[in-house]
């Protein structure tokens, strides 16, 4: 009955459920309401205030900055094992703060390291709107992290955000653009990005080949991929911590692209990712259980492609990602 009455405008929307619909749908309160309700920020009050505000951003220490990216990790951390519908107020929260700081911040020896910080915060926000299926929302964040990463002369952060906004392209249907961004900013870094980012960059082409249609494309991405990562199971890349690829994940994503082929060998990759999955990355395995439907799909395995699904929206409604389960709905369609 509320929310009969909140659409047809019969009732209006409290402060109070509008933040228990913030959490359940993974929106921001100008979504929810349609319209933003947020105040316009106050004008300066003559030069003190306009002073005050440059003090401040340039009393941003070091420590204030690790403060914002330890932030950051905790917002990524809780994305990972409980999904992204849940932090919005968080993440909108902190992306102000940090944005904030940055556009009173006037030397580059106080802009950098808080343009860095915000590039970061940027992409994570701009990937848990693509999981919330907030897509015209994930791309303004792409934009504010490859501004902020120019910002902050940080031509590995601009390259990572310019990958993942093709992600955006691509479930718009726009594959073979998507290709040519990721190109881009494999062209951006050049030969300044780390083994560990420049495997990322070629996997994500990869991905975006197969969904473009161009396998002989993709064969050779997943092949310069396998190239380029390090060895060993260390996963994060110290210097691009937006980064998580090792071995073991780019197995999965291996095996992932080989299902979106059709190609009957990545039951065999996916497998084998499965086995070291892990289990912190909870929307990470709701993909992997995806991928091996669609793997068993493609070799007519029925059965097995269902119990892969079944898992797969098990896990995809734990983190509440509207990003799998569509695809677990698409893939549902096919059986």
């Amino acid at each position: 009955m509320y929310v009969s009455e909140w659409e047809n405008g019969k009732r209006t929307l409290s402060d109070r459920y509008a933040a228990i619909l913030r959490q359940l749908l993974g929106v921001t309160d100008s979504e929810l309401r349609g319209a933003s309700l947020a105040a316009p920020p106050p004008m300066a009050d003559g030069y003190d205030e306009l002073l005050s505000r440059i003090d401040s951003a340039t009393a941003v220490s070091q420590s204030m900055v690790k403060t914002f990216n330890d932030q950051t990790e905790i917002l990524r951390t809780m994305d990972r094992q409980m999904g992204a519908a849940g932090l919005v107020d968080q993440m909108t929260g902190h992306l102000a703060r940090l944005e904030d700081a940055l556009n009173f911040a006037v030397l580059p020896t106080a802009r950098r390291p808080v343009a860095l910080a915000l590039a970061g915060a940027s992409t994570l926000a701009a990937w848990q709107a693509i999981d919330s299926g907030a897509v015209e929302r994930a791309w303004r964040h792409y934009e504010l992290a490859k501004h902020a990463a120019r910002d902050a002369e940080a031509p590995m952060y601009l390259a990572h955000a310019m990958a993942e906004q093709a992600y955006v392209l691509c479930e718009a249907g726009r594959a073979s653009l998507g290709v040519d961004l990721v190109r881009d900013a494999q062209r951006t870094v050049g030969q300044a990005g780390s083994p560990r980012l420049r495997a990322w960059l070629y996997a994500a082409e990869a991905e975006m080949c197969a969904h473009a249609g161009m396998p002989d494309d993709c064969r050779r991405a997943l092949d310069a991929a396998l190239a380029s990562i390090p060895p060993g199971s260390e996963d994060r890349d110290p210097d691009m911590l937006s980064i998580f690829l090792n071995s073991a994940h780019l197995a999965r994503w291996h095996g992932n692209v080989l299902a979106l082929l059709g190609d009957g060998d990545a039951v065999t990759s996916l497998y084998d990712a499965l086995d070291v999955v892990d289990p912190t990355f909870v929307r990470a395995q709701a993909g992997l259980h995806s991928d091996l439907a669609q793997a068993h799909l493609a070799r007519a395995e029925y059965d097995d492609a269902h119990t892969h699904l079944r898992q797969a929206r098990l896990l995809a409604s734990r983190t509440g990602s509207v990003r799998q389960r569509r695809r677990v709905d698409l893939l549902s369609a096919r059986l």
